[in-house]
Formats: structure tokens, C-alpha cells, sequence
């Protein structure tokens, strides 16, 4: 029985929260698009791959902003909570020289993680493996510090989700999220880019996501909106989307088929104040 096999029967909303994101030529296609823009393949630094494998609203610009708040040393080991193709566990690992541990629900994004790690000469500080974040595969206080970036959107059970995480932590060790969230009540079109339709998609208020993470062992250190930059963002990609130079290599990869739709869908949240992303810090409660 292969890992998805295993999540299909554990939980159908997993399986469709896999199959969402899921896409079998995926390597094989960014791999192409890395010729296409004049990248050999066979000499990729791990810089080369931020157009595409920072899958969350301002790319590797967010991530550099978000790793600047965690206090990572290079003796730490980390766990990333929906790693993607592992994007900001490469950057993590060559900017700090520390360890990064990644889950993923989605088998392609693991084995296309490993593989752009290895070609990045960084699986002696990488690793990856195909779980859930709400059964982690890991002992208690395994890690020194974890993040997870625009994930809690396809998880109902918040509590549920930052008591597992909590459990795999040690004492005092620091938690980071970056998560799109819901303000007010105004409509959100689909497809996004988290979800085909409204059934694998929880979206809840920053007050949701702080008495969830405070019941499960966090007390929160700093939060902060960022629904500006989330704006100018998805601007500048609509618009690269849009023109006539549109780039190989990029997050529509991921995005598949339909991501000028959901681009456009997620931009219209933004800009009426719908959803915006929030980057919540915390620690694990003495």
C-alpha cells in the first residue's frame, strides 16, 4: 500500500486535500522550465529554484522575512509542517546551516523535494517524508523549533493540529506560522490556491488560530498582518501572469491548470479585505 493509499483510507478530506495539489509530471516539469530559462540542471544552486518552489504569497521575499523572526542557529533542527517541494526548508538549511525535517500530505511534493535537494547538494541537511501533521511521525520534543507556511487553511482542527506540533517540540522551542486568514464575512471565490472548493478549505480569524495555539501549550510572541504586502504581491505575479513574457519558471507550475482563475480569485479576497495572511510567533509555554 503506498502513502497515499494509506492517507485515502485514514481521511477523505486528506485525499482530497492531497489530490489538490498533487501533479505526477511535476519534477519533469520544472525541470524543464529551469532549461527553458537558461539553468543547467545538472549545476542548480538552491537560489535557482525560488521562483517556483516558494509556494505561498510573497515567495522568497516573505520567507526571508519570516526566517529573520525565528532565532534559527545552525544547531538547530526544525520541522516544516507542509513543506511543499521544500522551498523554505532549502533556504532555511543554506542561509543558517541547520537541519530541516519536512512533512507533506502530497507524494509528488515529497519526491520532487528530494530531488531538487540533492541536485542542490543540501540532502545532508534536508529531509523528507510523507505524513500528516495531524499524526507526526515523530517522537515527543524531537525538534527545536517548527513553522508551517500556508497550511492551516486545509486543516479544520486547529487545536488538534498545535497539540500535535507542540507534542514533537522541546521546552521553550519557537513555533511560526504564516497562514491566510478570514476577516468579516464577504464571499471567497474558488478554485484558490489551496483549494478547489470550500469543502477542504478552513479558513478562521487570527482570534481562532491564538486561543487554539494557547490552549495547546504557545504563548504568542508577535502577530502581524500582512494584507498589504500580500496585495502588491499577487499584483506583480497577475500582471507577469498576464503579460506577454510570462517566465517558465514559476508557482503556476504548482498552481496547474487553472491558476490564472484562482490568482485572480484570491487577489479579489485580498483586495476586499476578505482574507489576508497573518505570521503568528509563538513558544512553547514553560
Amino acid at each position: 500500500m503506498t502513502p497515499t493509499d494509506r492517507t485515502a483510507n485514514a481521511d477523505p478530506i486528506q485525499t482530497r486535500v492531497a489530490q489538490h495539489y498533487a501533479r505526477a509530471d511535476l519534477e519533469r516539469s520544472i525541470l524543464d522550465a529551469l532549461t527553458a530559462s537558461g539553468k543547467d540542471i545538472d549545476r542548480l544552486a538552491p537560489e535557482d529554484l525560488s521562483p517556483v518552489d516558494e509556494f505561498h504569497t510573497g515567495g522568497r521575499e516573505a520567507t526571508v522575512e519570516f526566517a529573520r523572526q525565528l532565532g534559527v542557529t545552525s544547531n538547530m533542527h526544525l520541522l516544516d509542517i507542509g513543506c511543499g517541494i521544500g522551498g523554505p526548508s532549502r533556504f532555511f538549511a543554506s542561509t543558517f546551516g541547520c537541519r530541516v525535517t519536512g512533512i507533506d500530505l502530497t507524494c509528488d511534493y515529497v519526491r520532487t523535494a528530494e530531488s531538487l535537494a540533492e541536485r542542490v547538494g543540501l540532502s545532508d541537511l534536508v529531509a523528507y517524508r510523507q505524513a500528516s501533521a495531524l499524526a507526526l511521525p515523530f517522537g515527543d520534543e524531537s525538534f527545536d523549533g517548527a513553522y508551517m507556511m500556508h497550511v492551516g487553511m486545509n486543516i479544520e482542527d486547529k487545536r488538534a493540529l498545535f497539540a500535535e506540533i507542540r507534542r514533537v517540540l522541546r521546552p521553550g522551542a519557537v513555533f511560526a506560522l504564516y497562514d491566510v486568514m478570514r476577516f468579516g464575512d464577504g464571499e471567497l471565490h474558488y478554485p484558490v490556491h489551496w483549494a478547489t472548493t470550500d469543502e477542504t478549505s478552513f479558513l478562521v480569524g487570527p482570534t481562532e488560530y491564538r486561543q487554539a495555539l494557547e490552549a495547546s501549550g504557545f504563548e504568542i510572541i508577535k502577530e502581524r498582518n500582512r494584507g498589504d504586502f500580500a496585495r502588491e504581491a499577487f499584483r506583480k505575479v497577475k500582471a507577469r501572469m498576464d503579460g506577454s513574457d510570462r517566465p517558465a519558471l514559476g508557482t503556476h507550475l504548482l498552481l496547474k491548470h487553472d491558476a490564472s482563475l484562482k490568482l485572480v480569485n484570491v487577489l479579489g479576497g485580498l483586495e476586499a479585505g476578505t482574507i489576508a495572511p497573518v505570521e503568528l510567533i509563538a513558544r512553547v509555554r514553560a
